[in-house]
């Protein structure tokens, strides 16, 4: 049953790999289309090779080991707990960043009005 299990998280990891990779060949041409491959296809070439090399990685004797060890753990609520408080944190920052330009600029906009007002006082 364990081996069952790991071979279909296996299969659907690898298949979820070709996938991704499918769909960037997909952006890839859209890009082509419209003259943009340069920059793009060395782009999409080095995620190919990371994820080749993540896979390389997680398909050694060690780290799956390692990996069969972790999973005994508590380890993963703790990723988990710390993922979600970083994105949490990283919504608040869009927030506050979105909410805070139009302030700015609004602040920018009234410094250059008393100036100019300032400036025809003088004159």
């Amino acid at each position: 049953m364990m081996y069952l299990n790991s071979a279909a998280a296996l299969l659907g990891n690898v298949l979820l790999i070709f996938v991704l990779i499918y769909w960037g060949m997909a952006v890839l041409s859209d890009y082509f289309a419209r003259g943009r491959v340069s920059r793009n296809i060395t782009h999409l070439l080095g995620g190919i090779g990371l994820l080749g090399l993540a896979l390389r990685c997680i398909l050694s004797p060690g780290t799956a080991a390692l990996l069969a060890f972790l999973a005994k753990t508590h380890l993963s609520t703790v990723l988990v707990g710390i993922s979600t408080a970083l994105l949490l944190t990283a919504i608040v920052a869009f927030g506050a960043i979105t909410y805070w330009r139009p302030l700015r600029l609004w602040h920018e906009r009234k410094l250059e009005e008393d100036l100019r007002r300032a400036k025809r006082e003088l004159d």
